[in-house]
Protein backbone atom coordinates (compact mmCIF):
# COMPACT_ATOMS: atom_id res chain seq x y z
CA UNK A 1 0.00 0.00 0.00
CA UNK A 2 1.17 3.54 -0.72
CA UNK A 3 2.48 5.15 2.45
CA UNK A 4 3.69 8.61 3.45
CA UNK A 5 5.91 9.46 6.41
CA UNK A 6 5.34 12.81 8.11
CA UNK A 7 8.42 14.23 9.84
CA UNK A 8 7.34 16.32 12.82
CA UNK A 9 9.20 19.53 13.56
CA UNK A 10 10.42 19.47 17.16
CA UNK A 11 12.66 21.46 19.47
CA UNK A 12 14.10 18.26 20.90
CA UNK A 13 11.56 18.07 23.74
CA UNK A 14 8.18 18.98 22.20
CA UNK A 15 6.47 18.96 18.82
CA UNK A 16 6.06 22.40 17.21
CA UNK A 17 2.75 23.68 15.79
CA UNK A 18 4.07 23.67 12.20
CA UNK A 19 3.48 19.91 12.27
CA UNK A 20 -0.32 20.34 12.31
CA UNK A 21 -0.68 21.69 8.73
CA UNK A 22 1.69 18.98 7.53
CA UNK A 23 -0.66 16.37 9.00
CA UNK A 24 -3.57 18.11 7.22
CA UNK A 25 -1.57 17.71 4.00
CA UNK A 26 -1.05 14.03 4.85
CA UNK A 27 -4.80 13.57 5.21
CA UNK A 28 -5.34 15.15 1.78
CA UNK A 29 -2.57 12.99 0.35
CA UNK A 30 -4.12 9.83 1.83
CA UNK A 31 -7.55 10.75 0.43
CA UNK A 32 -6.03 11.29 -3.02
CA UNK A 33 -3.99 8.08 -3.05
CA UNK A 34 -6.04 5.72 -0.90
CA UNK A 35 -2.88 5.17 1.12
CA UNK A 36 -1.88 5.77 4.73
CA UNK A 37 0.65 7.82 6.64
CA UNK A 38 2.82 7.51 9.74
CA UNK A 39 4.17 10.28 11.97
CA UNK A 40 7.82 10.40 13.07
CA UNK A 41 8.84 12.27 16.24
CA UNK A 42 12.56 12.84 16.79
CA UNK A 43 14.30 14.38 19.79
CA UNK A 44 15.73 13.76 23.21
CA UNK A 45 14.26 11.37 25.79
CA UNK A 46 11.51 13.93 26.58
CA UNK A 47 10.01 13.62 23.09
CA UNK A 48 8.54 10.22 24.00
CA UNK A 49 6.23 11.94 26.50
CA UNK A 50 4.82 14.13 23.71
CA UNK A 51 3.79 11.17 21.56
CA UNK A 52 0.40 10.69 23.26
CA UNK A 53 -0.67 14.19 22.23
CA UNK A 54 -0.27 13.24 18.55
CA UNK A 55 -2.19 9.95 18.48
CA UNK A 56 -5.49 11.50 17.40
CA UNK A 57 -4.72 12.66 13.87
CA UNK A 58 -5.19 9.48 11.90
CA UNK A 59 -1.60 8.29 11.56
CA UNK A 60 -1.13 4.54 11.16
CA UNK A 61 1.66 4.69 13.74
CA UNK A 62 3.39 7.38 15.76
CA UNK A 63 7.06 6.42 15.47
CA UNK A 64 9.30 7.79 18.23
CA UNK A 65 13.06 8.21 17.81
CA UNK A 66 14.15 9.34 21.28
CA UNK A 67 17.83 9.63 22.15
CA UNK A 68 20.13 12.16 23.87
CA UNK A 69 21.98 12.36 20.55
CA UNK A 70 18.83 13.75 18.91
CA UNK A 71 18.13 16.47 21.47
CA UNK A 72 19.90 18.91 19.15
CA UNK A 73 20.22 17.00 15.86
CA UNK A 74 22.10 18.44 12.92
CA UNK A 75 20.72 17.88 9.44
CA UNK A 76 23.02 15.09 8.29
CA UNK A 77 22.39 13.04 11.46
CA UNK A 78 18.64 13.60 11.29
CA UNK A 79 18.58 12.72 7.58
CA UNK A 80 20.17 9.35 8.36
CA UNK A 81 17.56 8.65 11.07
CA UNK A 82 14.67 9.64 8.80
CA UNK A 83 16.06 7.50 5.98
CA UNK A 84 16.13 4.51 8.34
CA UNK A 85 12.59 5.34 9.53
CA UNK A 86 11.36 5.28 5.93
CA UNK A 87 12.75 1.76 5.65
CA UNK A 88 11.22 0.69 8.99
CA UNK A 89 7.73 1.98 8.12
CA UNK A 90 7.82 1.01 4.44
CA UNK A 91 6.92 4.58 3.45
CA UNK A 92 7.92 5.65 -0.05
CA UNK A 93 7.26 9.39 0.33
CA UNK A 94 8.08 11.99 2.97
CA UNK A 95 6.53 15.30 4.06
CA UNK A 96 7.66 17.97 6.54
CA UNK A 97 6.92 21.64 7.22
CA UNK A 98 8.26 24.19 4.75
CA UNK A 99 10.33 25.91 7.42
CA UNK A 100 14.02 26.35 8.12
CA UNK A 101 13.87 22.88 9.66
CA UNK A 102 12.34 21.31 6.54
CA UNK A 103 14.53 23.21 4.11
CA UNK A 104 17.60 21.95 5.92
CA UNK A 105 16.84 18.24 6.11
CA UNK A 106 14.45 17.38 3.25
CA UNK A 107 16.85 17.89 0.30
CA UNK A 108 19.35 15.58 1.97
CA UNK A 109 16.77 12.81 2.27
CA UNK A 110 15.62 13.33 -1.31
CA UNK A 111 19.22 12.81 -2.40
CA UNK A 112 19.68 9.74 -0.18
CA UNK A 113 16.49 8.16 -1.55
CA UNK A 114 16.90 9.41 -5.13
CA UNK A 115 13.41 10.92 -4.99
CA UNK A 116 12.04 14.08 -6.64
CA UNK A 117 11.30 16.97 -4.30
CA UNK A 118 8.49 19.53 -4.37
CA UNK A 119 8.80 22.55 -2.10
CA UNK A 120 6.06 24.79 -0.67
CA UNK A 121 3.21 22.47 -1.64
CA UNK A 122 -0.17 24.26 -1.52
CA UNK A 123 -2.51 21.38 -2.40
CA UNK A 124 -2.64 17.77 -3.58
CA UNK A 125 -5.38 16.09 -5.62
CA UNK A 126 -5.82 12.99 -7.76
CA UNK A 127 -6.24 14.02 -11.39
CA UNK A 128 -7.01 10.48 -12.54
CA UNK A 129 -3.57 10.16 -14.11
CA UNK A 130 -1.68 10.49 -10.87
CA UNK A 131 -1.22 13.05 -8.13
CA UNK A 132 -1.37 16.74 -9.00
CA UNK A 133 0.30 19.32 -6.77
CA UNK A 134 0.14 23.11 -6.69
CA UNK A 135 3.14 25.15 -5.59
CA UNK A 136 4.22 28.81 -5.91
CA UNK A 137 6.90 30.05 -8.30
CA UNK A 138 8.59 33.40 -8.93
CA UNK A 139 7.98 34.75 -5.43
CA UNK A 140 4.39 33.59 -5.48
CA UNK A 141 3.46 35.47 -8.67
CA UNK A 142 2.70 32.18 -10.41
CA UNK A 143 1.14 28.99 -9.11
CA UNK A 144 2.53 25.92 -10.86
CA UNK A 145 0.49 22.73 -11.27
CA UNK A 146 2.81 19.73 -11.43
CA UNK A 147 2.66 15.94 -11.39
CA UNK A 148 5.19 13.34 -10.29
CA UNK A 149 6.05 10.25 -12.26
CA UNK A 150 5.24 7.37 -9.93
CA UNK A 151 3.60 9.64 -7.32
CA UNK A 152 6.54 9.20 -4.92
CA UNK A 153 8.49 12.17 -3.64
CA UNK A 154 9.67 14.42 -0.83
CA UNK A 155 7.37 17.34 -0.01
CA UNK A 156 7.79 20.48 2.02
CA UNK A 157 4.35 21.75 3.02
CA UNK A 158 3.46 25.44 3.23
CA UNK A 159 1.61 25.66 6.50
CA UNK A 160 -0.47 28.70 5.53
CA UNK A 161 -2.19 26.65 2.80
CA UNK A 162 -3.49 23.94 5.13
CA UNK A 163 -5.61 24.20 8.26
CA UNK A 164 -5.61 21.89 11.23
CA UNK A 165 -5.94 18.15 10.56
CA UNK A 166 -9.23 16.39 11.19
CA UNK A 167 -9.20 14.49 14.50
CA UNK A 168 -9.59 10.71 14.45
CA UNK A 169 -11.73 8.66 16.80
CA UNK A 170 -9.06 5.95 16.91
CA UNK A 171 -5.78 6.55 18.71
CA UNK A 172 -2.68 5.76 16.65
CA UNK A 173 -0.41 3.13 18.22
CA UNK A 174 3.00 4.35 19.39
CA UNK A 175 6.01 2.48 18.09
CA UNK A 176 9.68 2.85 18.97
CA UNK A 177 12.26 3.57 16.26
CA UNK A 178 14.67 0.64 16.12
CA UNK A 179 17.41 2.07 13.93
CA UNK A 180 20.80 3.54 14.82
CA UNK A 181 20.64 7.00 16.46
CA UNK A 182 24.24 7.48 17.66
CA UNK A 183 26.22 9.83 15.41
CA UNK A 184 29.34 8.37 13.86
CA UNK A 185 30.86 11.21 11.85
CA UNK A 186 29.91 14.49 10.25
CA UNK A 187 28.88 17.75 11.88
CA UNK A 188 28.27 18.05 15.63
CA UNK A 189 25.96 20.43 17.50
CA UNK A 190 28.04 22.61 19.83
CA UNK A 191 25.71 25.30 21.10
CA UNK A 192 23.09 27.92 20.34
CA UNK A 193 23.57 31.67 20.72
CA UNK A 194 20.12 33.23 20.47
CA UNK A 195 18.19 35.92 22.34
CA UNK A 196 15.49 34.90 24.79
CA UNK A 197 12.11 34.77 23.05
CA UNK A 198 9.51 36.90 24.81
CA UNK A 199 6.89 37.06 22.06
CA UNK A 200 4.92 34.42 20.13
CA UNK A 201 6.67 32.54 17.35
CA UNK A 202 6.46 34.53 14.14
CA UNK A 203 4.90 31.75 12.08
CA UNK A 204 2.29 30.91 14.72
CA UNK A 205 1.33 34.38 15.96
CA UNK A 206 -2.24 35.66 15.57
CA UNK A 207 -0.93 39.21 15.01
CA UNK A 208 2.29 40.26 13.27
CA UNK A 209 3.64 43.82 13.22
CA UNK A 210 6.37 44.26 10.59
CA UNK A 211 8.61 47.16 9.66
CA UNK A 212 11.07 48.17 7.00
CA UNK A 213 14.15 50.34 6.61
CA UNK A 214 12.37 53.64 7.58
CA UNK A 215 12.64 52.47 11.23
CA UNK A 216 16.27 53.69 10.94
CA UNK A 217 17.87 51.73 13.82
CA UNK A 218 17.37 48.72 16.08
CA UNK A 219 16.34 50.82 19.11
CA UNK A 220 13.58 52.60 17.15
CA UNK A 221 12.47 49.31 15.61
CA UNK A 222 12.02 47.67 19.00
CA UNK A 223 10.46 50.71 20.66
CA UNK A 224 7.85 51.38 17.95
CA UNK A 225 7.05 47.96 16.50
CA UNK A 226 7.80 45.97 19.64
CA UNK A 227 5.59 48.26 21.69
CA UNK A 228 2.68 47.91 19.26
CA UNK A 229 3.14 44.14 18.97
CA UNK A 230 3.13 43.76 22.77
CA UNK A 231 -0.11 45.74 23.03
CA UNK A 232 -1.69 43.32 20.54
CA UNK A 233 -0.10 40.17 21.97
CA UNK A 234 1.64 39.61 18.66
CA UNK A 235 5.01 38.97 17.06
CA UNK A 236 7.39 41.32 15.26
CA UNK A 237 8.53 40.87 11.66
CA UNK A 238 10.84 42.72 9.30
CA UNK A 239 11.72 43.13 5.65
CA UNK A 240 14.97 41.88 4.20
CA UNK A 241 16.13 45.50 3.81
CA UNK A 242 15.64 46.03 7.56
CA UNK A 243 17.54 42.84 8.33
CA UNK A 244 20.39 43.64 5.93
CA UNK A 245 20.66 47.12 7.46
CA UNK A 246 21.09 45.66 10.94
CA UNK A 247 17.81 47.12 12.15
CA UNK A 248 16.25 43.72 12.89
CA UNK A 249 17.67 40.22 13.50
CA UNK A 250 17.58 37.66 10.73
CA UNK A 251 15.03 35.38 12.42
CA UNK A 252 12.37 38.12 12.05
CA UNK A 253 12.60 38.33 8.25
CA UNK A 254 9.30 37.83 6.43
CA UNK A 255 9.34 37.13 2.71
CA UNK A 256 10.47 34.85 -0.06
CA UNK A 257 13.88 34.25 1.57
CA UNK A 258 12.52 34.54 5.12
CA UNK A 259 9.47 33.17 6.87
CA UNK A 260 5.99 32.78 5.40
CA UNK A 261 3.22 33.98 7.72
CA UNK A 262 -0.57 34.16 7.54
CA UNK A 263 -1.80 35.75 10.78
CA UNK A 264 -5.28 37.07 11.41
CA UNK A 265 -3.83 40.61 11.39
CA UNK A 266 -0.67 41.80 9.62
CA UNK A 267 0.45 45.41 10.14
CA UNK A 268 3.07 46.62 7.64
CA UNK A 269 4.70 49.85 8.83
CA UNK A 270 7.09 51.58 6.46
CA UNK A 271 7.05 48.66 4.02
CA UNK A 272 6.78 49.48 0.33
CA UNK A 273 5.60 46.02 -0.65
CA UNK A 274 8.23 44.36 -2.82
CA UNK A 275 7.31 41.13 -4.58
CA UNK A 276 9.67 39.21 -2.34
CA UNK A 277 8.05 40.52 0.87
CA UNK A 278 4.50 40.06 -0.38
CA UNK A 279 5.27 36.40 -1.05
CA UNK A 280 5.72 35.91 2.69
CA UNK A 281 2.58 37.64 4.00
CA UNK A 282 -0.10 38.11 1.36
CA UNK A 283 -2.16 35.20 2.72
CA UNK A 284 -2.77 37.14 5.96
CA UNK A 285 -6.48 37.48 6.80
CA UNK A 286 -6.41 41.29 7.32
CA UNK A 287 -3.54 43.48 6.10
CA UNK A 288 -3.01 47.02 7.39
CA UNK A 289 -0.44 49.24 5.64
CA UNK A 290 1.13 52.46 6.98
CA UNK A 291 3.29 54.32 4.45
CA UNK A 292 3.99 57.89 3.42
CA UNK A 293 3.87 56.96 -0.30
CA UNK A 294 0.26 56.65 -1.51
CA UNK A 295 1.49 54.72 -4.56
CA UNK A 296 3.39 52.08 -2.59
CA UNK A 297 2.62 48.55 -3.89
CA UNK A 298 1.69 47.43 -0.36
CA UNK A 299 -1.59 49.35 -0.66
CA UNK A 300 -2.66 47.08 -3.53
CA UNK A 301 -2.92 44.10 -1.16
CA UNK A 302 -3.91 45.98 2.01
CA UNK A 303 -7.42 45.80 3.45
CA UNK A 304 -6.79 49.06 5.31
CA UNK A 305 -4.29 51.73 4.31
CA UNK A 306 -3.04 54.80 6.13
CA UNK A 307 -0.90 57.33 4.24
CA UNK A 308 1.11 58.69 7.14
CA UNK A 309 4.53 58.80 8.78
CA UNK A 310 4.92 55.62 10.83
CA UNK A 311 6.95 57.55 13.43
CA UNK A 312 3.78 59.50 14.24
CA UNK A 313 1.08 56.94 13.43
CA UNK A 314 2.48 53.92 15.28
CA UNK A 315 3.00 55.67 18.66
CA UNK A 316 -0.48 57.20 18.42
CA UNK A 317 -2.00 53.80 17.61
CA UNK A 318 -0.13 52.25 20.53
CA UNK A 319 -1.35 54.96 22.93
CA UNK A 320 -4.97 54.52 21.83
CA UNK A 321 -4.74 50.74 22.23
Amino acid sequence: MTKLLVLAETDGASVLPDTLPTLAFAQSWAAATGGSYDLLLTGGPEIAQAATDWQSYGAGHVLVAASPDLTHPVADRLAAVVNAALQQTGATSLAAPSSTFGRDVLPRIAALRDLPMLSDVLSVTNSGNGLTFRRPMYAGNLIATVTLVGNEGVFSVRGTAFGKPEPSATASPIEAFTGEMTPTQGTTWIGLDAPERKRPDLTAARVVVSGGRPLRDAETFERLLGGLADKLGGAVGATRAAVDSGIAPNELQVGQTGKVVAPELYIAAGISGSIQHLAGMKDSKVIVAINTDPDAPIFQVADYGLVADLHQAVPELTRKL
